[in-house]
C-alpha cells in the first residue's frame, strides 16, 4: 500500500478535503439535504454568504458531480439544484461533524469539558 505523502492526488481522505474544504461548502451540502434547492432559499438560510461566493461554491460542486443544477425556462429564470448520489454519501459525514461538535465543543464556540462516562472506552 502506497503511503498518502509520497501519492497525495490518490489519497482518498485528501481528495474528499478538496471537494468539501470551502468555508461554505459542507452548509450548502446540510442544506440541500434539508430540501432547500433554489438559490434564493440557500442565500436566506446560509445567512452572510455572498452571491458569488455561493455560485462559485454550486459550480465547484456540480463540477465534482456532488451537486445537479436544472434550469427552467420560466420567466422568472428558476434554477434548482439538487444532491446525487455523491452527495447524498457525504450527508453522514457531516452529520458526524455536528454530533462531535455537540459532544465536543460547547454551543458558545469554547470546548466542551466532557464527563468520564461520555468518554468511550479505550478512547
Amino acid at each position: 500500500m502506497q503511503e498518502a505523502s509520497t501519492h497525495p492526488e490518490t489519497c482518498p481522505v485528501l481528495r474528499t478535503a478538496d471537494i468539501i474544504s470551502g468555508k461554505w461548502t459542507l452548509l450548502i451540502l446540510r442544506d440541500l439535504s434539508a430540501g432547500i434547492n433554489r438559490f434564493s432559499a440557500l442565500e436566506r438560510s446560509l445567512a452572510g454568504i455572498s452571491p458569488k461566493t455561493l455560485s462559485e461554491r454550486l459550480k465547484a460542486l456540480e463540477k465534482s458531480a456532488i451537486v445537479t443544477r436544472k434550469s427552467f425556462a420560466e420567466v422568472p429564470p428558476r434554477v434548482e439544484y439538487t444532491l446525487t448520489e455523491m452527495g447524498w454519501d457525504l450527508i453522514p459525514l457531516i452529520e458526524h461533524m455536528r454530533d462531535y461538535g455537540t459532544k465536543w465543543l460547547g454551543s458558545d464556540g469554547h470546548e466542551a469539558v466532557a464527563s468520564p462516562d461520555q468518554i468511550a472506552p479505550g478512547a
